[in-house]
């Protein structure tokens, strides 16, 4: 992937992450998700704050809507706000192009927005829906990059704050199943899905 391609990926993936958070009606946003101790609105809180908290840290004033789910009447409005000046600045090469250290080296911001916090944005957007019973499904394209991110974390997939220790998936479990249950996420039963 070069420089360039870090915007369009990202939007990708943060496209098909909103794509959910508009599905979640008033209710579901306090559910439970897979991520223990958390309602789908603090996963959404996670995902923004991570990511505000990442540009920060590297001395950039990111400049996002001081609204945090958490805190929002209407969390998928504080989403869409937060992901489009978040976008504003990966057009920035300026911004995207900026060397930082990365867990694994020097990198850049742009390549660790996509690289780790785009992964957050596709596991995550499996746990939003999730907790709202929603039947979300990746495609192969996602799971290849879910699976390779895995492999690319190594140990460190299952350092604390990251992701739980793997589970059983169920007899049968398809790709999809097999890579959740890698992530420390159990499928729910299917009379919990709505679809």
């Amino acid at each position: 992937m070069t420089t360039n391609d870090i915007p369009e990926t990202f939007a990708r993936r943060a496209a098909a992450f909103t794509a959910v958070v508009e599905r979640l009606g008033d209710a579901d946003w306090d559910a439970a998700s897979p991520c223990e101790g958390w309602s789908a609105r603090d996963v959404l809180d996670h995902v923004m704050t991570s990511q505000r908290t990442f540009l920060e840290q590297r001395g950039i004033e990111p400049g996002l809507p001081d609204a945090a789910p958490a805190n929002a009447a209407h969390p998928a409005d504080a989403w869409r706000a937060h992901d489009a000046r978040l976008q504003q600045l990966l057009s920035d090469p300026g911004v995207r192009d900026r060397e930082c250290a990365g867990m694994f080296g020097t990198t850049t911001v742009g390549r660790s927005l996509v690289d780790f916090h785009g992964f957050d944005l596709l596991v995550h957007r499996w746990d939003i829906a999730a907790a709202a019973g929603l039947d979300e499904r990746f495609t192969d394209a996602e799971l290849d990059v879910v699976e390779q991110s895995a492999d690319g974390f190594g140990e460190h997939l299952y350092d604390e704050g990251v992701c739980r220790p793997a589970v059983s998936a169920s007899a049968g479990a398809d790709r999809q199943e097999r890579v959740l249950a890698r992530l420390g996420r159990q499928v729910p039963a299917p009379e919990r899905v709505r679809g």
